[in-house]
Parts: structure tokens; C-alpha cells; sequence
């Protein structure tokens, strides 16, 4: 299995390559040259399979022999052994033919940890055998932060930066990451928006000479591991649900675009997902591309789930090279349309192309507690108010469900206790393990939106 650069200009990688590199050094994102089919007979064959067995499977074709079988075989299941729910992501039903598929199991409570638990072991793996170390910078929403430090704290051979908008997370979230002891650990509490720090980290991917002097590397959604990770999810979906012999669709909360591009690579390899339900919140840009062709800007709003507070979804590049039957120049022209227009077009064939595929809807701050109010009512189901934009959205653009409709369930409430107290009256309770997480001592940088400080400060605390 090769890799593609989205923008047409970089070398095509191996596995092991992407993985350490994250981002393509002509600033896009990578891709598989093309997609592994998935036969009947196979999907017929993983119904039988756990959770990690499956996964195996299911990403074996990703990694193209680069890790031997029994070394990955044994990360994904070690990385899956640290999920406290047997099933690592199960599905609990909510009502007829309406889904949830739990993906908060893991070490910080969201679906990040599904792809970092896994991310983390094999960057150990591919430095330990190249003899080589790492810096990773990482911007957050939310969530991705603490997952990823979960993942890589006291690891000898990387140094991880997080940078998080200041004010503009939730309490819980701040502290998963701030709180975190590790000396390889680094958390940065930006003056701006979570867009900002996403381009503070596109700018230090794009100065080549900062890039090979620290070996920086990329734990977010740009990073494909992360996405190869979040396809088993969908694949675990559909099988226990009855694929090949049963189609599902998908609705999932969307900020940068990951986990539902996730989804549409699963259909590319051949599983029966139907549609794909983005849900969004009052931060519309990707509802309005989906309904209406109109990806226009729009300043970042915070609301209730501050971890789609988003204008600039990077992974819709890796959708718009496929719409833009994968000519990197093109794709590349029309990213540049977006950044110097503030808006980008797809014109008519290819807005059909995305809408034969995708649905979206949107919902402010007042639906999302209505949603989470009604949902306890009705079925004594608690959702964050990330879950309640999916269950939300997959209501509006799915409402007779003649096929199974798989919401993911992409945080766990707890980590939003006062919109869920808010829309409830109760406030959610955090495990035991982070019943004491007020208690513990904070460790963070502030830090002004400067690529010359960000610069400074990477290389002044990187070790080695």
C-alpha cells in the first residue's frame, strides 16, 4: 500500500513513513492510492470476530507488510485492552432501528482514544526500530488532546506539544490535559480559536527547516493512522448489524471531519454504509457545503460542543480530492480559493457527487439541550451535547429509518457535566479514576498567536 498527497506534489510514502510524517510536505494530507476491497464472503466471515480481532483484519491491508503481523496483532489488542468496555465500542439501541455505538470507553472518555491508544504503540514501534525520535504538535477542540497525551505520555522517544484555545474548552477537558505529570508533556493555552491553533500547526509542518530540525510529527485527524483507526469502528458497526446482507447509515457530530471521512472510507471498501449524516452545531459551514454548495467562512462561534467549534474541517481536503477525481493541482487551487476567497464552490456536478453520499443538518445551543432533555425522557439515555448534534441530525435527515441508523456516541457526558446538568437538572459523575481530577496541580503555557513563539517555545522544552 502506497500513500498519496491530496495536492499532487509530494512523494508517495509507505505506512511507517505517513505515519511519522502526518502532514505531506506540499501541505496536504495523505491517502491511500486506492482503497482495499472488502468481499462478501469476508464481511460474512468478521461477524464472529471481537473488537480487536476485527480490527486486525480490517487494517492489515493499511499496513502492506511494513509491521509484521504478530507485532501489530499484538498493539491493537494491548491498545484495546486499556477500553473498559468489553465490546470496546458496542452499540446500545435507543429506539427502533436508531443506534448508538458507544465510542467513550477508553483512558479519557472519547472517541479519540480509539485511534491515539493505537497511535501511540506504533510510533514506539517504528522509533524504536529506526532508532529515531519525534516532537509532535498537535491543536485540540477538546478532545484529541488528552487522548493523544494519554497516549504518548512517558514515552522515551517523543515530545508532544497540545495546543487548546484558551477558555474555549470544557473544565474537564483542560484538565486532562493540564494535569498530566509527564516531563515529555507540553500543553499550550492559545489567545484564539481552535482554527488558529490548527494554523499554527500547519505553519510549522509548512517551514521544512523547523520540520527536520525537531522531526515534528502530527497526532491529529491529518495523521492517516488516526483515520485507518477509526474505520474499524464502522466496519464493527455494519457487520453486527448484518453486513454484507443489510445496509447501515451513519450519523456522526462532526467538527474537523475525521471520523465521519472515516465512515465514507469504509463504503469505499466495499461494506454496505448508505448515507452519511453530518451534524453539526451552530458553527454550520459543513451543513451549509452539504445542503446548499456554500463552504463560506464564518467567525467560530463557542457554544456546547465547544469540540465542533470549527470553521476550517481539515479533512474535507482528503473528500475534495476524490470530487476532484484526485488531481491534486485541483484540489490544491480550490483549498487556495477557500483561504484567499473566504468561500469555495463546488459547482453543480460535483455538489451532487458529495450529496449522493452525505446529509447534513445543524442545531444551536437550545436544540442540543432540548435533544439531551429529550432523549433522557424518553429513553433514559444520558448524551454529551457532542452525541446529542448526532442523534439530532440523524432525526432530521433520517426520519422513517428503513435502514439501521448508527449514531456515533462520541463522548462520554461526564466530560460536559454542566450542558448535561443544564438540560437535565442531574450533573454526570466522572469515573473513579478521575474522581479527583479538580484536586490535581496543573501544568500549562500561555501563549499569544505567534508562530515565533510557538517556534521558541518547541525548541527551548523538546528533549534530546
Amino acid at each position: 500500500m502506497r500513500y498519496v498527497s491530496t495536492r499532487g506534489q509530494a512523494p508517495s510514502l509507505g505506512f511507517a513513513d505517513v505515519t511519522l510524517a502526518g502532514l505531506a510536505t506540499d501541505g496536504g494530507l495523505y491517502v491511500p492510492e486506492s482503497w482495499p476491497q472488502v468481499s462478501a464472503e469476508t464481511q460474512r466471515a468478521w461477524q464472529t470476530l471481537s473488537y480487536a480481532d476485527l480490527a486486525v483484519e480490517v487494517m492489515r491491508p493499511f499496513i502492506a507488510g511494513e509491521i509484521a503481523d504478530d507485532a501489530f496483532a499484538a498493539m491493537v489488542h494491548d491498545a484495546y485492552a486499556t477500553f473498559e468496555h468489553p465490546a470496546v465500542t458496542p452499540l446500545v439501541q435507543l429506539d427502533s432501528n436508531l443506534w448508538l455505538q458507544e465510542l467513550f470507553h477508553g483512558p479519557t472518555l472519547a472517541f479519540k482514544d480509539v485511534a491515539l491508544q493505537l497511535l501511540g504503540r506504533l510510533f514506539d514501534h517504528i522509533l524504536a526500530q529506526r532508532k529515531e525520535r519525534i516532537t509532535i504538535v498537535g491543536a485540540t477542540s477538546g478532545d484529541t488532546g488528552s487522548a493523544a497525551i494519554e497516549a504518548c505520555r512517558d514515552r522515551d522517544a517523543v515530545d508532544i506539544f497540545i495546543l487548546f484555545p484558551k477558555g474555549r474548552v470544557s473544565p474537564v477537558q483542560q484538565r486532562q490535559m493540564t494535569t498530566v505529570p509527564s516531563s515529555n508533556v507540553h500543553c499550550i493555552a492559545v489567545d484564539g480559536t481552535f482554527d488558529d491553533c490548527q494554523d499554527l500547526v500547519k505553519a510549522l509542518f509548512a517551514d521544512a527547516t523547523f520540520r527536520d530540525e525537531v522531526n515534528l510529527s502530527a497526532v491529529n485527524s491529518i495523521n492517516w493512522a488516526r483515520v485507518m483507526a477509526q474505520t474499524v469502528y464502522y466496519a464493527y458497526a455494519a457487520v453486527q448489524l448484518g453486513a454484507p446482507d443489510r445496509a447501515i447509515d451513519v450519523a456522526v457530530p462532526t467538527g474537523n471531519f475525521g471520523n465521519i471521512f472515516a465512515a465514507y472510507g469504509v463504503k469505499q471498501m466495499g461494506l454496505p454504509l448508505e448515507r452519511l449524516v453530518v451534524g453539526s452545531n451552530r458553527n454550520d459551514i459543513l451543513t451549509r457545503f452539504f445542503q446548499t454548495d456554500d463552504m463560506s467562512l464564518r467567525p467560530v462561534e463557542p457554544s456546547l460542543s465547544p469540540s465542533m467549534d470549527i470553521q476550517i474541517s481539515s479533512n474535507v481536503e482528503r473528500l475534495l480530492f476524490d470530487l476532484y477525481d484526485r488531481d491534486g493541482r485541483a484540489t490544491a487551487e480550490a483549498l487556495q480559493e477557500l483561504r484567499s476567497e473566504g468561500r469555495l464552490t463546488l459547482g453543480e456536478n460535483r455538489h451532487a457527487a458529495a450529496k449522493a453520499t452525505f446529509s447534513a443538518a445543524s442545531f444551536d445551543d437550545a436544540a442540543i439541550l432540548e435533544g439531551i432533555r429529550d432523549w433522557q425522557g424518553r429513553a433514559g439515555y444520558t448524551l454529551d451535547p457532542h452525541s446529542a448534534v448526532g442523534v439530532l441530525a440523524a432525526e432530521a435527515c433520517s426520519p422513517n429509518r428503513e435502514r439501521p441508523l448508527v449514531v456515533g456516541a462520541t463522548a462520554h457526558p461526564a466530560k460536559f457535566p454542566d450542558a448535561v446538568e443544564k438540560a437535565t437538572g442531574k450533573r454526570p459523575s466522572l469515573p473513579d479514576r478521575l474522581a479527583d481530577l479538580f484536586e490535581r496541580e496543573e501544568r500549562l503555557t500561555g501563549m499569544a498567536n505567534d508562530i515565533d513563539d510557538l517556534q521558541a517555545l518547541v525548541r527551548q522544552r523538546r528533549r534530546g
